[in-house]
């Protein structure tokens, strides 16, 4: 693409992609399927999403919303067919770049027919029904998909997994963050558990997925054979308690919400400055000695209460208190710079719209744009096949005729499927 036909905008995509040629049919609807897919997009995967008669709810998820002018509505011939669904939250725009919308009923046979043709030329089916749906609806991955497509990699994501005491049940991010741990590990003694702000869980299983799949890509290369991936929110959120789960199982106390301390280095705590809070985290002897001696507190890497992390964690309550005297006149983010380029891990304390215009997410193409849309760029940057934005997030329907056109399905074909409800390009109410 020459310069004169690139379109306008920032952290776009400037190669095909490391995964370019990778087809993924994407059945996903939500937070942690979405975000798995979206991540092999921006690095050149086709991705197809499927998404149900009534659609993907995120698009109901606001506000904000983006509303659609008429002549953008999908396959819209008159004004009023533009007027059924025309606007989209910011919650689905914000994990859904770079794919294209068929929307598809698979409750019906000849839906399900699309989905099997769909599938001759895929090399991954990412969906996230509740375990046994794909089976009955004759699409399970042993019995089924594997004979007929014996190279395909089908992820599932699910909550709790097809089986054991909670096998088969569906998964919340919010749920699964108070029965894995995590809620426990966040908020301090005084607020109890408390939920993290992100929906981790979700998107800790979306990156984990993303991994799995391009492990069983590469396994495929030498196999020649597809495999099934088993992703569960459970298993996912399990595997981020760390440092607390290590703690447990080395001493066999229970971990407990240490607020924004952190359970095993000090300091490594939240500090509030005359022009706003700042975070430092030391972690080690040489970063202590170095914070002491920019703070104009040089005595303190050699007061034998706070001479290495462990006589810190014992005194932790006295060397806060000097801290935060030391701090308390200072500017915030002056200071948090002159640490960090002293080697003292710090920064200032940021709001999200502080963090999002700062001058080094700019630098580091961290947030993306393309006519309309804005979001957060990739954090996956590839020297030789760098990824990005290539278009923007999909109205629902919109690719639906150029997807089947481009397997083999006539005009007429793809008329009779709409005609038939099987095809849609509104969402059903």
């Amino acid at each position: 693409m020459d310069e004169e036909t690139a379109p306008a905008g920032k952290g776009l995509a400037a190669s095909p992609g490391a995964l370019a040629g990778i087809k993924v049919i994407d059945l996903t609807r939500v937070l942690g399927g979405p975000y798995c897919t979206m991540i092999l997009s921006d690095h050149g995967a086709e991705v197809i999403k499927i998404e149900p008669p009534q659609g993907d709810e995120t698009r109901d998820w606001g506000p904000p919303f983006r509303a659609y002018p008429v002549a953008e509505r999908a396959g819209a011939e008159r004004e009023s067919d533009a007027q059924t669904s025309e606007r989209d939250a910011s919650y689905y725009l914000g994990v859904n770049r770079n794919k294209k919308s068929l929307a598809l009923d698979l409750g019906r046979p000849e839906g399900r027919a699309v989905l099997l043709r769909l599938l001759e030329g895929a090399d991954v089916l990412v969906e996230n029904f509740k375990p046994g749906s794909m089976e009955k609806w004759g699409l399970g991955y042993e019995a089924d998909l594997a004979p007929q497509f014996p190279g395909l990699i089908h992820c599932r994501i699910s909550g709790f997994g097809a089986d054991g005491p909670l096998g088969g049940l569906p998964g919340y991010d919010a749920i699964l963050q108070a029965m894995t741990g995590l809620m426990s590990a966040n908020g301090d003694a005084t607020t109890g558990p408390m939920r993290l702000g992100t929906a981790i869980v979700d998107m800790g299983t979306g990156l984990y997925s993303a991994v799995g799949i391009l492990m069983a890509l590469q396994e495929r290369t030498r196999s020649g054979r597809g495999q099934y991936l088993d992703m569960t929110l459970y298993d996912c959120g399990l595997a981020l308690l760390h440092p607390q789960a290590a703690n447990f199982f080395l001493n066999g106390k229970r971990p407990v919400g240490t607020g924004n301390v952190h359970p095993n280095l000090v300091p490594y705590a939240k500090f509030p400055t005359r022009t706003g809070e700042i975070f430092i985290a030391s972690g080690n002897n040489g970063q202590f000695r170095k914070m002491a001696e920019v703070i104009g507190r040089p005595e303190l890497a050699t007061d034998p209460r706070f001479a290495d992390n462990g006589a810190r964690n014992v005194n932790r309550a006295a060397l806060t208190e000097v801290l935060e005297a030391a701090f308390a006149e200072s500017d915030g983010p002056e200071i948090a710079l002159r640490l960090i380029r002293a080697g003292v891990p710090a920064g200032p304390v940021l709001w999200v719209d502080e963090a999002a215009t700062a001058p080094h997410t700019a630098h580091r193409n961290m947030v993306t744009e393309l006519d309309w849309y804005r979001g957060l760029g990739t954090p996956i940057k590839l020297s030789r096949t760098p990824g990005g934005t290539r278009a923007v997030p999909p109205r629902f329907g919109a690719d639906g005729a150029s997807v089947l056109a481009a397997y083999g399905y006539t005009e007429a074909e793809i008329a009779a499927l709409r005609d038939a409800g099987v095809v849609l390009t509104e969402r059903r109410r």
